[in-house]
């Protein structure tokens, strides 16, 4: 198992989520901090990652901390990961903000029911391949508009996990 996997594994999760895009420092932070705000944490394990390793252990940027922290939500002790192939057996669903980085995961994936976790964040509020975009070279608005984004389709998959016994 992934040493990712910190939570007490005396208390048995139902569903662990995983929230990916480029560098783990934009928008999957974002997602992980979202969703964890929606679920309850003994019963779904959120974390994020990212496809390239260009900011292994960096929190995440300070303009998705800060809109994070409008929106009430601190993610300022996240620190980025890289998504290893690991990730297929440690997790339950994966989702990506873009098809550039599913496509990245998808090329490690080891098995058919492992490709099959990979999910396009807005296809849970969207039924088209529509894309987060990366707000990093845009200014504040951008991280907004992200930010609006990635909860509406995280309130889906809350209410979604929420249901389950």
């Amino acid at each position: 198992m992934s040493p990712v996997l910190n939570y007490d594994k005396s208390k048995p999760l139902k569903t662990k989520v995983l929230m990916v895009c480029l560098g783990n420092i934009c928008r999957s932070p974002l997602a992980e901090g979202i969703l964890k705000s929606k679920v309850d944490p003994d019963k779904v394990f959120v974390d994020s990652a990212g496809t390239g390793g260009y900011h292994i252990g960096e929190k995440p940027d300070s303009r998705s901390i800060d809109v994070a922290q409008i929106h009430g939500i601190n993610i300022s002790d996240q620190r980025c990961r890289k998504f290893s192939s690991a990730d297929f057996e440690d997790f339950d669903l994966i989702y990506v903000m873009d098809k550039s980085n599913r496509a990245n995961i998808l090329s490690l994936a080891n098995s058919e029911s492992g490709a099959k976790k990979v999910k396009l964040l807005l296809e849970v509020i969207n039924d088209s391949p529509q894309e987060v975009p990366d707000p990093y070279y845009g200014g504040k608005d951008g991280f907004e508009n992200v930010y609006q984004m990635i909860d509406q389709a995280c309130t889906q998959i809350g209410d979604n996990l929420n249901k389950q016994e």
